[in-house]
Formats: C-alpha cells, sequence, structure tokens
C-alpha cells in the first residue's frame, strides 16, 4: 500500500514556485546582492566573484579592505581575488530547518571609504538525509470487538530534507486488515493512522506483523521502514472516550514551572477495573517530555521547563487515554505561546577607529555598531542612542546598523579620552536595554601655543650682582604632548642694541632663567625692556611673547660729593664774610652736595663736626644752610671755622666734609690775611672752663663719699651719743630742701649751689641753674643757729637712719660767673 504524504515539488515545480517565494522576500532584500550554493560545499568553494559584483577593482582590494561582517564564519572573501568563498560548514537543515527557502543574509564592509553591502546567499537542499522512523518496532494491542474503521495513530517519520527532497509518501506491506490514512494537524503538521478495515478475530488471528516504509522526494529516493507488531486483545466493550478530539491552549512564554496548563478527562462506560483509565503522551518528542508533564491519574499537564518563543512557538501534545483492558483513546493537545518581552537588545561594536585625531572635523565615523534583538514584533525592534557624551551622536546606516560619528570639535586638552556608551532599547512593554562602552582616545596635534603665567613681568635687580646671576625666571605652559609641548626660551628684542643686550643678559633656553651677564650699575642703565618668546617644538611651531621690563635697583655705592664750598683755582680756601651786626637767623651761606644715587641713598643730611665757637651758628639739617645763632659777641673772635659732614639716606650711610671759613668783618679790607687752613689756637678761657669742671667733679665725689660715710657711722653709735656736724633733729621737721647763698667771689663762670635736706634714706644730687640774684641769704644748714645736735638720741625724739633723707643738690649755672659752695 503506498501513501503520499503530500504533493511532491520536483525540479520544475520549484523553479517556477522560486520566483514568487523569493517576491515574499523582495522588500527586505531590496539592493542586494545574491547568491544561491547547495549545501554541504567543500571548504573555500567560490560562491561568486563580490569585488566584481559590488563594482570594485582587484587593484584597489588591498586599500578596501573587504571583508564580511556576520556572527558565523560561513563565508570568507578572498584578499587578493575579491572572491566569496565557503569558510565552513554550511548544513541547510541545521541552519533553517524545514522552512521552504533558505537564505543566509550578512553584510560586506569596505573600508575608505566606509560602505556596507548586503549579500544574500540562497541555501540549496541536497537529498542527504534518510527517512527515519522514531521506534524501529511499535508494538499495537487491538482489542477483538474493535469496530472496522477505528484508528490508531503512528509516529511519522522524520527527514531533515527540505522539499522537494523531504518525506513524500509511505507504504504498508499488503494486508487485508489494515491501511494507512495521512492526517494534518491545524499547525500543518502531517501524521498517520493506522485504520482497520475489517474486524479482527483473536482465534483465528491472534498477532499481525506489517512493514511500514517512508520514501522522500529525492534522485535517487530514499527510504526508512518501521516494523509494526499488533497483538490482538480479547474483548473489552468499551474504549476511553475524550471530550474532544483536540483541545487548544494559549501560554505566555514567561510562565513560572509547574504551571497548570490543561487537564483533560477520558470517560469509560465500563465499570470496575475496565474503567480505570491512565493517562500518557503518545508518541512525544523529546521537546513535548522536556517541557510538560503529564499526571497519569488526573490527566493534567504541566510545564516542566522554562517556555522560550524564541526556541518554539508552538507544542503538539498527543494525549491517549487507556483502560486496564487496553481498550484506548487520543486526543490531541495544541499548545500556542505568545512572546513576552524577555530578550534584552544586543549591541555589538565591529569596527573602532581609534585613536582619532583631535581636529577631526564633526561627522567623522568612529565605530560601526550592530543590534540584534530575538524578541519579535515590537518586542523585537530596537532603537540606540548615546548617554551622555555630546560630542558624538549615532547615525542610522542600514538595517540594524548605526555609525558612530564626531557631532562636535573635540579638544585633547580638554578630554584626552571619552568612554562612549551606547543603550539599545527595545519598544516592548516594558521595555529592556543593554549598553556597550566604546573608549575612543584623541590624538594630539599642535593646535596650542605657549601661554605665559603673566601678561608680563617687572624684574627688580639691585645693582652691582655678581656677574652670572640669576635675576628672574618666567614660565610658559603648553598642554599639548611630546614636542608639541615641549618650550624653548628666546630674547627676541629689546631696547638695547644687539652686542650691548649679549653683554648684560642672557635667557636658559630650556627653564627660561634670565641671567645677568655682568654687573649692573643703577647710575649708568635704570631700566631696560626684553621681548622674551616661548616657542614649541610642533610642526608647524607655534610661539608666543611676552613683556618683560628690568628695572636696576639702587645701592648705596657713592659717597655725597660737595660741590661748594669749594677751593680757589690757585688751590687756597674761599671764604665767607659775615657782617658783624648780623642778626640771629641771618643767612651766611649753604653747603650745596649731591649724591649720585637715588631715593634714600640721596637724601643728603648736614651735619656740623667741629666750630671754632659753638652755638654760635646753626646749621640747617636737610638744606645745608648756615645761619647765625646769635648775635656776635665781643669776645667771640672774628674768624670762625665750621667742619660740616654731609651724609647720606643709605644704609651703612656714606658721608663727605667740608670747611667753611666765616669772617665776620663790614668790609673785604677788614678780612684777616692768614685764612689758611691750620688749626686755630686753643682759647684759654675755654681751657680755664674744662679744669674747673673736673675740679667740680672730683670736690663733688669726694662729699658724696664723706655724706655716705657719715651716715655709716651714725648708724654704729649707740643711742645716747650725739649727732655731730651740721645735722640736727630740728632741721628735719621745720626746715624744707633749701638753696645755699652763692659764692660770688672767683673768676668762674659757672655757680654751684648745694643743698642737703633729711628725712630721705637715699642721696640725690640734682643740678640747678639758679641765678645769684635768687639765692637765700644764708645757709640753710650751717647757718642756722637753732640747729643744735642732741646728746640724746631718744629723748629729743630724732628720726633714725632710716627716716632721714639727704638730698644733695649741684646747680650749674653757664652764663653767671658766680661759685657758690656750702
Amino acid at each position: 500500500m503506498k501513501l503520499s504524504a503530500g504533493p511532491r515539488l520536483s525540479a520544475p515545480w520549484l523553479q517556477v514556485l522560486s520566483p514568487f517565494l523569493l517576491c515574499l522576500f523582495r522588500g527586505a532584500l531590496a539592493d542586494q546582492i545574491r547568491y544561491s550554493v547547495p549545501e554541504e560545499l567543500a571548504k573555500n568553494s567560490v560562491v561568486g566573484n563580490l569585488a566584481k559584483d559590488l563594482g570594485l577593482s582587484a587593484r584597489d582590494l588591498p586599500a578596501r579592505k573587504l571583508r564580511v561582517s556576520s556572527e558565523k564564519d560561513y563565508f570568507t572573501v578572498s584578499p587578493e581575488s575579491g572572491d566569496l568563498l565557503v569558510g565552513d560548514r554550511i548544513d541547510r537543515e541545521q541552519i533553517c530547518g524545514k522552512q521552504p527557502l533558505c537564505v543566509l543574509d550578512f553584510d560586506a564592509v569596505a573600508e575608505n571609504p566606509l560602505n556596507i553591502f548586503h549579500i544574500a546567499v540562497t541555501v540549496l537542499d541536497i537529498n542527504d538525509n534518510t527517512p527515519l522512523f522514531k521506534q524501529t518496532h511499535v508494538d499495537l494491542k487491538i482489542g477483538e470487538s474493535t469496530k472496522p474503521g477505528a484508528a490508531f495513530p503512528l509516529d511519522p517519520a522524520l527527514d531533515s530534507d527540505a522539499s522537494p527532497n523531504s518525506l513524500q509518501s509511505y507504504h504498508l506491506n499488503d494486508n487485508e486488515y489494515f491501511d494507512l490514512a495521512d492526517k494534518q494537524t491545524l499547525d500543518g503538521q502531517k501524521y498517520l493512522e493506522l485504520i482497520l478495515k475489517r474486524p479482527l478475530d483473536r482465534e483465528e488471528q491472534s498477532f499481525h506483523r506489517l512493514v511500514l516504509t517512508a520514501v522522500d522526494g529525492g534522485d535517487p529516493p530514499q527510504s526508512g521502514t518501521t516494523q509494526i507488531q499488533i497483538q490482538v486483545t480479547d474483548a473489552n466493550d468499551n474504549a476511553p472516550v475524550f471530550g474532544q478530539d483536540v483541545y487548544t491552549v494559549t501560554l505566555w512564554e514567561d510562565v513560572p514551572t509547574g504551571f497548570s496548563v490543561l487537564r483533560v478527562v477520558a470517560t469509560d462506560q465500563d465499570e470496575g477495573s475496565n474503567a480505570h483509565i491512565s493517562y500518557s503522551f503518545h508518541n512525544a518528542d523529546e521537546r513535548v517530555e522536556r517541557f510538560f508533564s503529564l499526571d497519569q491519574i488526573t490527566g493534567e499537564i504541566k510545564t516542566k521547563g522554562d517556555l522560550d518563543y524564541e526556541i518554539a512557538q508552538s507544542y503538539t501534545l498527543n494525549i491517549e487515554a487507556k483502560d486496564p483492558g487496553d481498550l484506548a483513546a487520543h486526543c490531541r493537545v495544541q499548545v500556542e505561546i505568545q512572546d513576552v518581552n524577555d530578550c534584552a537588545p544586543e549591541v555589538i561594536v565591529t569596527s573602532v577607529f581609534t585613536p582619532l585625531p583631535e581636529d577631526s572635523p564633526p561627522g567623522t565615523v568612529i565605530a560601526l555598531i550592530k543590534t540584534r534583538d530575538r524578541d519579535s514584533g515590537d518586542n523585537g525592534k530596537v532603537h540606540c542612542r548615546v548617554l551622555e557624551t555630546p560630542e558624538f551622536v549615532l547615525k542610522s546606516s542600514s538595517k540594524n546598523y548605526y555609525k558612530l560619528i564626531t557631532d562636535k570639535v573635540l579638544d585633547r586638552e580638554q578630554t584626552p579620552e571619552y568612554n562612549v556608551t551606547i543603550t539599545a532599547t527595545d519598544r516592548g512593554k516594558p521595555p529592556l536595554s543593554s549598553s556597550v562602552s566604546v573608549t575612543v582616545h584623541i590624538a594630539d596635534v599642535n593646535d596650542n601655543a605657549p601661554v605665559f603665567q603673566q601678561p608680563s613681568y617687572v624684574v627688580h635687580v639691585a645693582e652691582n650682582n655678581p656677574p652670572g646671576a640669576s635675576i628672574a625666571q618666567v614660565s610658559a605652559s603648553d598642554p599639548d604632548l611630546g614636542s608639541n609641548g615641549q618650550v624653548t626660551y628666546s630674547i627676541v628684542a629689546s631696547d638695547l642694541e644687539a652686542q650691548t643686550l649679549a653683554s648684560y643678559v642672557s635667557v636658559s633656553a630650556h627653564s627660561g632663567v634670565l641671567f645677568a651677564q655682568r654687573a649692573l650699575d643703577h647710575e649708568q642703565l635704570r631700566a631696560f625692556h626684553l621681548t622674551l618668546q616661548a616657542r614649541d617644538q610642533g610642526s608647524p611651531a607655534l610661539s608666543a611673547n611676552v613683556s618683560v621690563r628690568v628695572l636696576v635697583g639702587d645701592r648705596n655705592d657713592n659717597a655725597p660729593r660737595v660741590l661748594y664750598p669749594a677751593l680757589a683755582p690757585d688751590g687756597s680756601a674761599l671764604f665767607d664774610t659775615v657782617p658783624r651786626a648780623a642778626e640771629p637767623g641771618y643767612l651766611v651761606t649753604k653747603v650745596v652736595a649731591v649724591d649720585a644715587d637715588s631715593g634714600h641713598n640721596a637724601w643728603l643730611s648736614y651735619h656740623v663736626l667741629q666750630a671754632s665757637e659753638p652755638g654760635l651758628f646753626s646749621l640747617g639739617l636737610r638744606t645745608g644752610e648756615v645761619r647765625t645763632a646769635r648775635a656776635l659777641g665781643d669776645r667771640d673772635a672774628a674768624r670762625q671755622r665750621l667742619l660740616v659732614a654731609v651724609r647720606d639716606g643709605g644704609q651703612p650711610p656714606l658721608s663727605a666734609t667740608a670747611t667753611l671759613h666765616l669772617v665776620f668783618a663790614d668790609s673785604l679790607q677788614e678780612v684777616p690775611p692768614d685764612l689758611s687752613e691750620h688749626a686755630a689756637p686753643s682759647d684759654p678761657q675755654a681751657e680755664l672752663q674744662f679744669y674747673l669742671v673736673l675740679a667740680l667733679a672730683a670736690i663733688s665725689v669726694l662729699f658724696l663719699l664723706t655724706v655716705i660715710l657719715a651716715i655709716a657711722l651714725r648708724l654704729r653709735r649707740s643711742s645716747s651719743s650725739a649727732m655731730g656736724g651740721c645735722f640736727q633733729p630740728g632741721l628735719s621737721s621745720t626746715l624744707g630742701p633749701g638753696v645755699l647763698p652763692s659764692y660770688t667771689e672767683g673768676t668762674l663762670p659757672y655757680a654751684y649751689n648745694l643743698c642737703v635736706a633729711s628725712q630721705s634714706a637715699k642721696t640725690e644730687f640734682n643740678f640747678l641753674t639758679v641765678a645769684p640774684e635768687t639765692a637765700p641769704p644764708q645757709d640753710l644748714l650751717c647757718g642756722d643757729a637753732g640747729w643744735v645736735p642732741n646728746a640724746n638720741q631718744e629723748d629729743a625724739g630724732v628720726a633714725s637712719a632710716s627716716d632721714t633723707i639727704l638730698n644733695v643738690s649741684l646747680g650749674l649755672v653757664l652764663f653767671t660767673p658766680n661759685f657758690t659752695v656750702c
């Protein structure tokens, strides 16, 4: 018996239907280069000349770098000839399964410039698979009471080849009891049923052997067989019956494991043990047994594994209900799987062009990005974007390809490296996303000129510096890398002549240190201007200039120089005349001096070092003006000599001296002829005064020692001894300090007043300027008759030594020719 498994498509039919099948994919395959190859070609077999079909010449191939961008290495491109070669084993059944049209879509990428070409290769089926039954032996038990027309499902044969090489027909060996029926499920799957043509009689024949043969449509055809062994059992009046032949269930692919899919129920009108029904999968393939479980008692079907729409969109479960008498009923459960958004998009970076020069214009291609999502419908539609990097954008290239391009001008000195995060998000609910990071390194170009730390420099240098000393340092920075950022320094301009400049200053080319080549002199050169240039080593080199002003500071290295008074041309000293009747404040002359220094070092002050008559003249501290301090006296000499010192304000100060010869005369005829520079003879009156002062100091010291000795002796005496000398208790209580009468005899020009008082524990000397006419008429200590020493200290109530105050005053009167001592 021969049963056809479906309409057989011969080669002519395939040629007729192929254009119609290709039309279904014309929208997706537009602008593609298409080839067709049979499966199982040897490696490196030529599919076609891709370079020629793309319009590329052989000499352009090395530069264009034509290659295949695909996840599977089914094909490669020969770099020499541009031929599209088979790169790996192509098994159509593994790639496309039972699909009528098997097309491999991939992309070819050419660089310089970057182009993407879409390639479609149709894989043709060859008859390389034999139809096979799942079981080599099928055992059936059929009751003898089974009525003709009863159907018994059989496992179909499997042939992985596609039409027309797929399974085409079945043959059953000749017999009188059984026949074949070809059935088809709702989803288009074919299966067989064994049909009973006439009643069985176990007593007549209890065992039947049948041979089932499956034949494909190849040339030559191939076939597979299985043996069917049928045992005729004793009569069982009623077989189980399902409520319906086909059950349809729809499940989401994310249902958990153990989820209850459906409960099938079969009934048996028999009683007792013949009504006990057990459920089982019938002719179930491994996918059904892996994802579903069936309770033998209750008939409840549950999920056993995680369903995946991307693996299978539907399952067909064949259920058998059997009673103890081996009578069975069969039904089919059709499980449809619905997709959920459980696959995140994939982002694949196929090419990265780095490092990228920082002067690349906007729109430069950096990377080629490909996206993929295994979900279907909106769940598989993907949108890409760049996160938090406004310098880069994505531009859709074709299909699921994107180009990562620059959108702004880049600056390596600001950002030397970018981590560009590309996120792909699908349109599912809720949406899923994934990200990938692309590191873009920015290459340096010489786009930054050196920049000085200051817009200009002012350098202060003290004069008389040591030759070769560092006087300043300029610094310029360049953010570029390598030689583009290496800075050298030079002097490019100055207000000094070139030869003079070289002898004054130089600059270190690498450090920017400015050196003085010689000792600078403030009096010769107070300031000069330089223009320094900082230049990098890039190509072309960039530079910047800065102004440097060098100020030479003054040191006190010049002493004052007296311009007036000066010597006469013959070397004799000049003199100035002063009228004899000159009033105090009369301007006699002026000392004129200059100092080559500046600032404080040139501030001059004038001082009298020596004068013939002190106090006769005054000298202006800052002006140098010599004026009369008092009127000329009868005893003053007519010729006066002043030695004046001129000091500057430096530290330490420097000075010069000038000698002034002043003559008191009303006319030039009165000027004495001898005005030489020899020293004037000493004044006898001045020497006498000196010796008198010295004698007075000696007398004062002796008197002080005498008083101290007297006090010490008194402290050692007993309380009954009388106090001698000039001291008495009454004086301490009745008299206060007094002034002794002046001694007016003699020739001394000084007056000395000595005063002694009690009520003090210390001795004090005071110099008082007391005129003779104000002196008291008597001696306060020695001339008082009421002052008598008391022999009994206790009776008289004399104060103790600690209560006695001795006050000795010496008064010096410079302008009184009297001398008084008590």
